[in-house]
């Protein structure tokens, strides 16, 4: 399916103002339509007014409660697909501040249980070190003073316990040279580091190793209820179940490759010192 970024805005008031129709064209009322596909009536009202985004599977079982015919049911579920999709802009969320994109990222990190992170040409702010979150944004005009220390901020999380994360970095992204030498031998020992702690989970996959599919984006995965899909001009939000499982299943074939634990530490002790080596 082709995602238009109009569409992605569009859909959510679409699809709600067609299931109401539909329901109404059926004779039906909110309760008997609820009975009939085993949801509340207040979910159903949320629903057609746009306040809540159903799955496409729970559009499938309203439609099949209206009796719609199979051609009608793929039409909507598509739209519903598409609704449970977002698009970020990497330059409207500049234009409202890179801190204010941090301030999502926190709360979202503070809800969610499990991450799930496959890192294809960069470290993420959750294991970078200050010099570095700083070069991640030197290419962007302005003060992000307020950006950054948020970025800082955020890595407290992954001393929470009750959270889990999984890390898993190519070795471009480990040994990708946006820093000097000497700053990047100290960002790989950072890895090294947190790699240690309880949360955290810390996979590499050296050049050279066998790969079951050639990674195309960054990715992260956050329990098993959206994915979000890193582009140079922003980035995808999957909340289709079918999309976010694609992503987990991609995951998995990563990280059976990647190495971990006390092999991972010695890769990434050799690359440090490769960094120094340079110096």
């Amino acid at each position: 399916m082709t995602f238009e970024p109009t569409d992605l805005g569009r859909s959510k008031a679409d699809l709600a103002e067609t299931l109401r129709t539909l329901r109404r064209q059926a004779g039906l009322s909110g309760d008997r339509l609820a009975l009939r596909c085993g949801m509340s009536q207040s979910k159903i009202s949320k629903i057609e007014t746009g306040r809540a985004t159903p799955s496409p599977v729970d559009v499938e079982r309203i439609l099949r409660a209206l009796n719609a015919p199979s051609s009608l049911v793929a039409e909507i579920v598509a739209l519903a697909r598409i609704a449970n999709t977002e698009w970020q802009d990497a330059r409207n969320l500049r234009r409202k501040g890179l801190d204010k994109k941090q301030a999502e990222l926190a709360e979202l990190e503070k809800s969610a249980r499990e991450f799930r992170f496959f890192l294809l040409s960069m470290i993420t702010g959750l294991l970078s070190t200050p010099d570095y979150v700083k070069a991640t944004l030197a290419h962007i005009p302005g003060d992000h003073s307020r950006a950054i220390a948020r970025k800082l901020d955020r890595q407290a999380v992954l001393y929470d316990r009750s959270k889990s994360f999984t890390f898993v970095l190519t070795e471009q992204a480990v040994r990708w040279p946006i820093l000097r030498p000497a700053a990047m031998a100290v960002q790989i020992d950072h890895l090294a580091s947190l790699s240690r702690l309880p949360s955290v989970r810390l996979g590499v996959i050296p050049i050279g190793g066998y790969l079951p599919s050639c990674p195309l984006n960054t990715f992260t995965v956050y329990d098993s209820r959206m994915a979000t899909v890193e582009v140079s001009t922003g980035a995808m939000v999957f909340r289709d179940p079918r999309d976010v499982r694609s992503y987990l299943d991609e995951f998995t074939g990563y990280e059976r490759c990647a190495l971990f634990g006390d092999e991972a530490r010695a890769r990434l002790s050799e690359w440090s010192d490769m960094c120094r080596g340079d110096l």
